[in-house]
């Protein structure tokens, strides 16, 4: 029994994926008990296999249907979409919230706003589903703007509001008006970056419609802003993963410039808005923005700038917030804490190659090294332990000459000629996980599995080291 316990405890700590307060953290979504008590949901589900009650996530229908009833038998709240509207994952977004939470409770940046104790928010982009007013409002009882300019998003929007009058008088839907755009406050540090003839970044390309500029209403206090972004420029990106249906209208889905132009447009506005928000949140679906990102919030003024990991199943989200209010406390460096866990990305993979092809390759590369490898195949993860008698080892990769993204061909040649460094005497154990981001781009995520300070410079070294030989082998940096 104790075996067990250390068992499950060890699980728990190998898994950063769900926020501590998430309620879905420890009771994961019961397919067969939902389908057990809404007779709408049962036609859904089937049993895999191994026994386990499963849906189909390529089928929107599914999708909509346990998203509905995750919010009604959790949250007590009434919604629905129409066909095509995006449709939202209940975990994930808890998360999100739950992060902005910590934010406002962490006293980093003092509160503001003359509203007491109560907290606004403004969700940029509500959508239809109306997703983040909702689960605020009755989660944490939080009020909300939620803005957007289709008919068809402002129209259900407001009906999921009415449909839960026990928090209606909470959530304000606003339209944005598609009029003439509004350009960054004159000689400021952003006018450089847009064109004077319209609403254009010149780095980015975005167009559009408003987004907080002459959404927000003079005098108007809020704690924070969220989005969910237009991730991707075409259509044809968006609907790439096979894996999934979550549906999305062009609205909702895609911008010029994709994430990077219409967060960067997020950006500018917040310069002119300045200490109108506390804290200037949003979601990202590219690590690799991130950087850009957070160099331009520098290059603005923004005295803080926090970044987070939103991992659901499969599925890898980045959370970007920032402020231009002074910090009220000292903020410790997120690379101290986070120096046990690291991370890279592999872009530019042939579209044949997938999370699997590179754990195997992990997995070749560890094993030509003389560690004990556990690949599981199906959580993509892989478990490595250098034993005490490979402790000249380090698993260092002699890298090849390339300049080519590989075949599937070579993915069986990956990682074959291996020499070795030193590791300290201790076991050094650590798992290898791979998540598919979008077609093309795979996450590799890395996790000291002890809490030995003597082991997390050969962890690191370990794992920068499999970053070269991966990167080698699949595709170029961008």
């Amino acid at each position: 029994m104790p075996a067990n316990k250390n068992k499950k405890r060890r699980r728990m700590a190998e898994r950063p994926t769900t926020h501590l307060r998430n309620k879905y953290l420890d009771n994961p979504p019961d397919f067969a008990q939902l389908a057990s008590l809404y007779p709408s949901f049962k036609p859904f589900v089937f049993f895999a296999r191994d026994g386990r009650p499963r849906i189909d996530w390529t089928d929107f229908n599914a999708t909509r249907e346990l998203t509905r009833v995750l919010l009604l038998h959790d949250h007590r709240l009434n919604w629905w979409i129409p066909d095509g509207q995006l449709c939202p994952t209940v975990p994930n977004r808890s998360n999100y919230i739950h992060w902005i939470e910590d934010l406002l409770s962490s006293d980093i940046i003092a509160k503001t706003t003359t509203n007491g104790d109560k907290v606004r928010g403004f969700d940029i982009g509500t959508g239809a589903n109306c997703i983040y007013p909702l689960l605020g409002a009755s989660l944490l009882g939080w009020s909300f703007v939620g803005s957007d300019m289709t008919d068809v998003a402002l129209e259900w929007a407001e009906k999921n509001v009415r449909d839960n009058p026990h928090i209606s008088e909470l959530i304000e839907i606003r339209k944005v008006e598609s009029g003439e755009n509004i350009l960054p406050a004159k000689g400021s540090s952003n006018e450089a970056l847009v064109s004077t003839e319209g609403h254009a970044c010149l780095n980015t390309g975005y167009y559009g419609p408003p987004i907080l500029l002459g959404v927000v209403r003079d005098g108007e206090e809020f704690d924070f802003c969220m989005c969910n972004p237009p991730f991707f420029e075409t259509m044809k990106e968006a609907g790439l993963n096979p894996k999934t249906s979550c549906g999305g209208t062009p609205a909702e889905m895609i911008c010029p410039g994709g994430e990077k132009a219409f967060i960067t447009r997020i950006i500018e506005d917040s310069f002119a808005l300045k200490h109108t928000f506390r804290w200037y949140t949003s979601m990202l679906g590219r690590k690799s923005n991130l950087k850009l990102l957070t160099s331009k919030l520098w290059e603005v003024g923004a005295t803080v700038v926090k970044t987070t990991e939103f991992v659901q199943g499969q599925t890898c989200r980045w959370g970007l917030a920032w402020s231009f209010l002074p910090p009220a406390k000292k903020i410790v460096s997120s690379h101290v804490a986070e120096k046990n866990n690291l991370s890279f990305m592999l872009e530019g993979l042939e579209r044949k190659l997938g999370a699997i092809h590179v754990l195997q390759s992990v997995e070749s590369y560890f094993r030509d090294g003389g560690a004990l490898c556990k690949l599981n195949t199906s959580s993509f993860t892989a478990d490595i332990t250098a034993k005490n008698h490979h402790s000249d080892a380090v698993l260092k990769s002699e890298l090849q000459n390339c300049d080519r993204v590989p075949s599937c061909e070579d993915v069986q040649e990956a990682c074959r000629s291996s020499s070795y460094l030193e590791l300290p005497s201790n076991n050094l154990s650590f798992r290898v996980s791979v998540f598919q981001q979008t077609p093309g781009t795979l996450l590799v995520k890395g996790s000291l599995q002890q809490k030995d300070g003597q082991l997390s410079g050969a962890f690191s070294s370990t794992f920068r080291r499999l970053e070269e030989v991966l990167k080698q082998k699949f595709g170029r940096e961008k």
